[in-house]
């Protein structure tokens, strides 16, 4: 009898070793070959558990879902009167998740909103607002103001600067002083860059971040006392 010594396969191990193969060069270098170079298969074995690379692609978004909801899970015993604090944590606790991913938000953006892993977390979102005394019609509200950041991270302003650096966005802007003298001095007076890490989008450092969201939540906060 010839002993097969070929490992044995699951869906779980190739989306994870994908998911680890993102996070180390980038999800372009993400593809069937070598996913299963680094699984030491040849590249058909993977069709067995992963149709074309659309559904691996899908499956490292859910992965990434799936380890948001597990580090937020916990959050669902504490306190429903506290819903601001719980919320702030609960999103902040996916930015770190995120952040071990950063290829993981522009997947996530263009797959299928309607995956169990997503609805999931948004419906204990909406949970945790209406045990806070939120009505539908306003959670609703709030969902669309949180936007991607419910997920934590955003989509910014010039997330679409391509391969140009902050260095040489900053330097063509400041070159243009005379002409848009207002952004030229925004950039003088202030060190906007000096110290972010725009691992989720381009101003997007974590001040930036947790900046826009206590906006956020102070405001439906305050629209929630008053309804």
């Amino acid at each position: 009898m010839v002993n097969d010594q070929r490992p044995r396969l699951s869906r779980e191990q190739i989306l994870r070793v994908a998911v680890a193969r993102a996070d180390r060069d980038g999800v372009e270098a993400v593809t069937m070959r070598n996913v299963a170079t680094d699984l030491g298969v040849e590249a058909m074995s993977l069709y067995y558990h992963v149709a074309n690379k659309a559904e691996l692609l899908d499956g490292m978004a859910e992965v990434v879902l799936g380890t948001i909801n597990a580090a937020v899970e916990p959050l669902t015993a504490e306190a429903a009167a506290d819903w601001k604090p719980v919320l702030r944590k609960r999103i902040l606790l996916a930015r770190e998740v995120l952040l071990q991913h950063p290829w993981a938000p522009a997947l996530i953006g263009t797959r299928s909103p309607m995956t169990l892993s997503l609805i999931t977390y948004f419906d204990a979102v909406i949970g945790l607002l209406r045990t806070g005394g939120f009505s539908y019609d306003l959670a609703h509200h709030g969902l669309h103001a949180l936007g991607s950041r419910a997920l934590g991270f955003t989509q910014e302003l010039f997330g679409s600067a391509g391969e140009q650096s902050d260095e040489e966005a900053t330097a063509q802007l400041a070159a243009m002083a005379g002409q848009f003298p207002n952004i030229a001095g925004m950039i003088a007076s202030e060190s906007i860059h000096d110290d972010a890490d725009p691992k989720l989008g381009w101003c997007d450092d974590q001040t930036e971040f947790e900046f826009g969201l206590d906006l956020i939540l102070d405001g439906l906060d305050r629209l929630r006392a008053t309804a």
